[in-house]
């Protein structure tokens, strides 16, 4: 068995922790909590309570952690538990800026220690065969992507939740910190990193808060595919719509369904041959069958365990959110400094843009130490 201890229970620890304990996750068992606000722990009385992460780590009681606190502890307490020996999952983001995600994959030196990151996203049919279709070169060339991801509505209330969300220096972001790294994540996983990136992300639209919460960004490759990202936590009702075209045809996931419309034959080869003027390729509609959205969390921690266990293959290894945060990343800084953003983002410098962000940041740490947690890793 996988001797399990999560870290930060808030929201998303909470259900982490609920989910081993009823036994959703083969091979596991949660064997240690911890907060710093030792009530939450009293929620999980089979495992073993700890207020201190560092005592957590030192101790023999797991072999395993689950790191649900807010973002910044990411690093800390993922080095930390790299450098104790353990296996280690992290909730996304794995870190707030590129040159934090550096210092942690940098701290995974042994390949014993399996070292994942909660990309739960990733597990959904859906991404799945738009992926498949991908790679498997069924779509030809992509030419354009359009992601309009709006459906990340929140409150004011949400944001007066915790004293550490919406803010520079307890949070390090907005909605591309916290909503979007899921969204983030599978592009990159799906197209790749692009070349150049220009974003508007506007600081408070739609909330009383000192970060952004609506974001448009426009991204460049240099094979000419052109994208376009949309995402907000102030629409209402929101959109969740991913158009891909390609060579072949147009992609459309939204609603629960795929909607493939393919041509007969690749739309530049055709412009180039046919005689008509008007008439685009023939085609003709195909909507791709996909059952459910896949085990989600619980499937990412099934995942881990095997990994551990049985040494099977990581959906999502912890290196590669390095790429989400970079492209979070690119965007803001796009958006502070008024200009095209190239990647890869420089991060040092990035990391002292944020440093003067932080500086201004109205979030004290000391005064709300124990409420943190309370909701550490929430969506």
């Amino acid at each position: 068995m996988v001797k399990l201890g999560i870290i930060g229970i808030g929201g998303m620890g909470s259900a982490h922790a609920t989910n081993v304990a009823a036994g959703k996750v083969k091979g596991m068992e949660l064997a240690a909590v911890c907060d710093r606000n030792v009530k939450s722990c009293d929620k999980f009385p089979d495992a073993h309570p700890f207020t201190d992460s560092d005592q957590l780590l030192a101790s023999d009681k797991v072999d395993a952690v689950l790191i649900a606190t807010p973002h910044y502890d990411h690093t800390t307490i993922g080095i930390a538990a790299l450098k104790a020996g353990k296996h280690v999952l992290v909730e996304k983001p794995i870190s707030v800026h590129k040159a934090d995600c550096e210092r942690l994959i940098a701290a995974h030196t042994n390949e014993k220690q399996v070292f994942a990151a909660m990309f739960n996203q990733r597990t959904d049919p859906y991404y799945q065969k738009l992926r498949s279709l991908i790679q498997g070169g069924e779509l030809g060339q992509i030419r354009r992507i359009n992601w309009i991801i709006t459906n990340w509505f929140r409150t004011e209330m949400y944001y007066k939740s915790g004293g550490w969300r919406a803010t520079w220096a307890g949070e390090g972001g907005g909605v591309l910190l916290n909503q979007c790294p899921h969204q983030l994540d599978l592009y990159q996983w799906l197209f790749g990193m692009p070349d150049r990136v220009r974003a508007f992300c506007t600081i408070g639209r739609y909330h009383d808060i000192e970060v952004e919460d609506d974001v448009t960004a426009y991204l460049e490759y240099n094979d000419g595919t052109k994208g376009v990202f949309i995402t907000s936590t102030g629409e209402a009702p929101g959109s969740n719509r991913l158009e891909v075209v390609a060579e072949q045809g147009k992609v459309v996931i939204e609603d629960d369904k795929i909607r493939y419309t393919r041509n007969e034959q690749q739309m530049t080869a055709y412009s180039q041959t046919t005689e008509e003027r008007f008439v685009p390729p023939s085609n003709w509609n195909v909507e791709i069958p996909v059952n459910g959205h896949g085990g989600q969390h619980v499937e990412i921690m099934q995942n881990f365990a095997d990994a551990i266990l049985e040494g099977k293959e990581l959906i999502a290894p912890a290196a590669e959110g390095i790429r989400s945060v970079e492209l979070g990343n690119a965007m803001l800084q796009s958006s502070f400094e008024d200009r095209t953003i190239e990647l890869p983002v420089d991060a040092s410098a990035y990391e002292a843009l944020l440093k003067k962000k932080i500086e201004s940041s109205t979030y004290v740490k000391k005064t709300v130490e124990v409420e943190t947690n309370d909701l550490a890793g929430s969506f």
